[in-house]
């Protein structure tokens, strides 16, 4: 089996930069003794797309997204992307290596575009069965809004999210009306196109969903318990402030039940590689409530996905090279 030349890329164009660049940290570390792969880490910024050798920073050529080390030009067999948000998270890489003829671990990029955005993917999920959605509006940054039409038309509490965006930056929970214009303005810095949501009041999930050797496997679900009123970028990373059980104490059926509910949601979406659902089992009904998917979801060492493994009894680096594997094909 030939060596093969695998650019894992880290970084972004949002906050989630140096999200982005643990992920990429712990990907490389659990693939540094396989010996069938050549690991470099390509940083994408705003400015330049780069690899840092030991002592030389050398740009990448976009043309045909190679790297030149030592005067040796060095192309790529796979991408692994590990970018949060844009431009890794909704389509924009993928349709460039889709150009180049160049794999990658990812959804496509048309379902990686679709699934940035909550609306969208909130509306093509809809109709699963045992699968609820909660009451929401989607405003545009564009328009005119009127707190009183939007207060007419959700009950409180609300919460208001960016549309198109990750790691709960720009999140807010309000409890009455008073509270909306901050939070709008809160969110629509963050995305031009903001989600306002009926408050789902119940236990808080987050399940991988994968495709390995062309089957579709779940990973046991983990459960969120934070000491903040809702699970935001603090909560998500800060030491102490959140407990995350892995794996989720649940009865058998219920997992039965959430597993055939996002297996689903990932064939209705056309997913590719590894996703995570964020889900809520709603107080006294335990309905299921869909959140969003994340399809380049986080892979520090403490990351959901990389516990989610562990728990099913998997190596964390045979799941990255069967990831490679199988999107490879």
């Amino acid at each position: 089996m030939s060596i093969k030349n695998i650019a894992l890329l880290a970084g972004g164009f949002t906050g989630e930069y140096e999200v982005s660049v643990n992920s990429a940290k712990n990907i490389a570390a659990n693939l540094a003794n396989n010996i069938n792969y050549k690991v470099y880490t390509i940083f994408i910024n705003k400015d330049r797309w780069f690899f840092e050798a030991d002592d030389t920073t050398v740009d990448v050529d976009k043309n045909d997204f190679s790297i030149t080390l030592n005067q040796e030009k060095i192309k790529f067999d796979f991408a692994f992307i590990t970018i949060h948000g844009t431009p890794g998270e909704d389509g924009k890489m993928q349709g460039y290596f889709d150009m180049l003829g160049i794999p990658y671990n990812t959804c496509d990029a048309a379902t990686s575009a679709i699934t940035m955005n909550k609306a969208y993917t909130k509306a093509i999920v809809n109709g699963i069965h045992n699968l609820h959605t909660a009451h929401s509006m989607r405003l545009f940054e564009r328009d005119v809004h009127d707190i009183a039409t939007i207060a007419a038309n959700l009950k409180f509490p609300l919460f208001i999210k960016p549309n198109n965006g990750g790691s709960s930056v720009g999140m807010s929970k309000v409890q009455n009306i008073a509270g909306l214009p901050e939070a709008l303005n809160k969110a629509f810095h963050e995305d031009a196109q903001v989600l306002v949501e009926e408050f789902i009041k119940g236990r808080e999930f987050s399940i991988g969903i994968v495709r390995l050797q062309g089957k579709i496997k779940v990973l046991p679900a983990t459960e969120i318990i934070t000491s903040k009123d809702f699970f935001d970028y603090e909560a998500k990373y800060t030491d102490g402030v959140t407990k995350e059980v892995t794996p989720a104490d649940l009865p058998a059926e219920k997992v039965e039940e959430i597993n055939e509910i996002v297996t689903e949601v990932y064939t209705r979406l056309n997913c590719k590689g590894m996703t995570r659902v964020d889900f809520i089992l709603q107080e006294n009904t335990n309905d299921f409530y869909f959140i969003e998917i994340n399809t380049t979801p986080g892979q520090s060492a403490a990351s959901l996905i990389p516990q989610q493994v562990r728990a099913a009894g998997m190596d964390v680096g045979e799941f990255y090279s069967a990831l490679i594997e199988g999107a490879a094909l």
